[in-house]
């Protein structure tokens, strides 16, 4: 190389004005000097700046800058909503996975009479018991024992889901919740048959359906409690205590009658006593068991049996807590 040239600069070689590529400009390049008169320096310059800025506009590149001495471009970064909530909800399902084991399990189901008894408890509405058929119920409590005969011709399904729930041991070791009286102090029921205690529980978590009641409410029916909606029948059970209280009984006409008392009337007066006069008793008397056994032929149905005579009453003193309480 020739020493006269060191230090020299050598002049940029000449350039032409570019085209224009942005929407609506002129294809020529001559951008907004007179059409058909030459781009001068200033005019080509700012064409071609405005030309690279439209290319990184598009690429969607950054302005152009310097790292470790050498000019970089960068790509633009830009907020997406989208994914950026598609992330969050991505750890947050992580989270739960290991927190809770397996968040999309089994769903969660209403207690059933599985949970009681010896396992074996029906879950659905159980088989009636025919018409022909009647069993015996001993109920053994710490006053003393109380037998039912249970008579299919009364209310099949009634008396099939009660032979079916004291043979799985449903019943063993439930209180009659309630001991209720009328205003003027005449018995009228104890109730009992809810494992929760209070009367208000879950029952056998199925319920079953309505029968028309045939019988006669009196001293010693035994018959299903229920809500005031249809086929609310459950698990629970009431005992009638005096034939003077059954006028609200016999107004409604809807608890499901399926057995009389054959024996220890005395004792269900004694739970009543037993009570202190209380609707809640402090402390209520358990069914120690419920036993189920062949019945001997019956010398008198209690549905043709010769009721005694109703008095009209009014309703028992203080109303149970829920509608699934009251007989």
């Amino acid at each position: 190389m020739s020493s006269n040239r060191r230090g020299r600069r050598v002049p940029p070689k000449a350039r032409g004005p570019r085209p224009d590529i942005r929407p609506g400009a002129d294809p020529s390049g001559a951008g907004a000097h007179e059409p058909g008169t030459p781009a001068t320096g200033s005019q080509a310059a700012g064409t071609r700046a405005a030309n690279r800025a439209a290319k990184r506009a598009a690429l969607g590149v950054r302005p152009k800058t310097m790292r470790h001495g050498r000019v970089v471009s960068r790509p633009s970064r830009r907020f997406n909503p989208a994914v950026v909530f598609l992330a969050v909800a991505a750890v947050a399902v992580g989270a739960g996975v290991l927190l809770l084991g397996n968040p999309f399990g089994t769903p969660a189901t209403s207690p059933t009479s599985a949970a009681y008894g010896d396992g074996t408890c029906p879950t659905e509405q159980p088989a009636p018991l025919p018409a022909g058929q009647s069993r015996l119920a001993t109920i053994e409590t710490s006053l003393g024992d109380i037998v039912i005969r249970v008579d299919g011709a009364l209310s099949p399904i009634a008396a099939g889901n009660f032979v079916a729930l004291a043979e799985c041991g449903y019943y063993d070791g439930v209180i009659f919740h309630r001991t209720a009286s009328l205003d003027d102090g005449t018995p009228f029921v104890i109730q009992g048959g809810d494992p929760d205690g209070t009367g208000a529980g879950p029952g056998p978590g199925y319920t079953i359906q309505d029968e028309p009641v045939t019988a006669t409410y009196h001293r010693g029916t035994v018959a299903m409690a229920r809500r005031q909606a249809p086929n609310s029948q459950g698990s629970q059970f009431f005992i009638v205590l005096d034939d003077r209280s059954t006028g609200p009984l016999t107004q409604a006409n809807t608890y499901a009658i399926f057995g009389e008392v054959t024996s220890g009337m005395e004792v269900a007066d004694a739970i009543l006593q037993a009570s202190g006069g209380a609707e809640r008793p402090p402390s209520p008397i358990e069914m120690i068991s419920v036993t189920i056994s062949d019945a001997p032929p019956a010398s008198a149905s209690p549905s043709t049996a010769t009721p005694s005579p109703v008095a009209s009453a009014a309703a028992p003193t203080a109303p149970a807590p829920s509608p699934a309480t009251t007989p």
